[in-house]
């Protein structure tokens, strides 16, 4: 009983120094405290892209000069009732100008504007253009009209009815400013999650085949690099049938649920087919970025402890890569958008934001060529790596062309 404790107690101790003795072991250990400073950029990214759509919105008046002070103290007048946070959207007083209809209807349908409701017309009979689903609004600007109203009447008791607006719903054709930004980063949102849920399935797969030797029978046969390209393009097939999967899903609960069909309002500005296809070819290229990083961590475990604990630091780091694009895509223009999109590791999730809001169509070819640049450096270093630290096959400074190139 004494030895059986005796060796209890050495295989104890040699797997929790397996474990702990390692650099890797402090990332791990340190895993929460990323996982939550990542969360919460990312959380924070959504709540800048919700507050920036919010900040966009307006509403308007479009009013003769004489109007234009009697129309911003009645604003400042219901704001003190309603408080800052339960009314409407900011004002903005524009002066009338040749056609103030036409110019309301351009208002509220314009793509690069957040107009909610615009009135126009003598504050006794306004006319009210509104979208569909800003109601609200447009009845904050009837009460502004007869707020004005009852301040120049002398006498008149607050609830008196002195204005008689005419409210117009105007059909959006295309999305707002705001809703496009929301595009934006919802689609970084869904590249990122797919592309990590499907790509780690790579990292154990090389790792396997290293441990029961079939690597070295497929290196001898064909090039590494080859190997390598294949095992990646085999598991995007899996991830392919995976997406088609949920996004017919996706699909139908859009055609059965009548709300959500809400969501065509979020209209990418190079257009939805157009959109579709990028964000195709973006999680292509991410997958395959990060697919290939993942095998090369695979094939330089040699178990699947090893695997997870090499995997962790690629995790974070890709989670990183995911808020400075939320964040990218929170900013269009930014001097951290445009990093977002160049750096290759970024360059898929910041690009389907950017498909999102703006309509250029060129550097989106040009970001997908850079991108597959970088996939095929990426697979030809994991290679690389693989033959030299696991085959045995020539030495470090030969493998990456400083003397002569490694023997397959």
């Amino acid at each position: 009983m004494k030895s059986l404790f005796s060796y209890s107690l050495i295989i104890a101790r040699r797997d929790f120094l397996a474990v702990v003795a390692t650099p890797a072991f402090l990332l791990f250990l340190l895993a929460p405290l990323f996982m939550i400073v990542l969360a919460a950029l990312g959380g924070s990214g959504a709540s800048q892209v919700a507050v920036t759509s919010a900040n966009a919105a307006r509403i308007a008046v479009i009013a003769a000069p004489a109007d234009v002070e009697d129309i911003k103290a009645a604003d400042t007048a219901l704001r003190g009732l309603t408080g800052r946070f339960a009314g409407p959207p900011e004002l903005e007083v524009i002066v009338t100008k040749a056609d103030p209809t036409k110019e309301a209807e351009a208002l509220i349908i314009s793509p690069k504007t957040d107009y909610y409701a615009v009135m126009h017309g003598p504050l006794d009979k306004p006319s009210i253009a509104h979208r569909e689903l800003a109601r609200n609004s447009a009845a904050f600007l009837s009460s502004l009209a007869n707020e004005v109203m009852r301040e120049r009447k002398t006498g008149t008791g607050f609830g008196a009815e002195l204005s008689k607006p005419t409210l117009t719903a105007i059909q959006r054709n295309e999305s707002s400013a705001g809703g496009r930004q929301m595009t934006a980063y919802l689609s970084v949102f869904v590249v990122f999650f797919l592309t990590l849920l499907l790509a780690g399935q790579a990292v154990g797969m090389l790792a396997e085949e290293k441990s029961n030797k079939v690597i070295e029978i497929l290196a001898a046969a064909v090039p590494l690099e080859a190997v390598f390209l294949g095992k990646l393009v085999g598991m995007f097939g899996v991830a392919v049938l995976f997406v088609t999967f949920w996004a017919s899903m996706a699909g139908l609960a859009v055609l059965a649920i009548p709300g959500l069909a809400r969501l065509a309002t979020l209209a990418p500005a190079v257009g939805l087919p157009t959109f579709i296809a990028l964000c195709a070819l973006y999680f292509t290229m991410a997958y395959m970025l990060l697919g290939a990083v993942f095998l090369g961590v695979g094939g330089q475990a040699g178990t699947m402890r090893e695997v997870q604990m090499l995997s962790l630091p690629v995790t974070i780091f890709m989670v990183a890569m995911f808020g400075m694009s939320s964040a990218g895509a929170n900013s269009p223009g930014s001097t951290l958008a445009t990093f977002t999109q160049w750096f290759p590791f970024s360059s898929p999730y910041a690009m389907t934001a950017r498909a999102a809001t703006d309509p250029a169509v060129l550097p989106h070819i040009m970001a997908l060529a850079w991108q597959a640049i970088w996939v095929a450096i990426t697979i030809w270093v994991a290679a690389r790596l693989f033959r030299v630290g696991v085959l045995k096959s020539g030495s470090w400074k030969s493998a990456f062309g400083f003397g002569r190139s490694a023997a397959n």
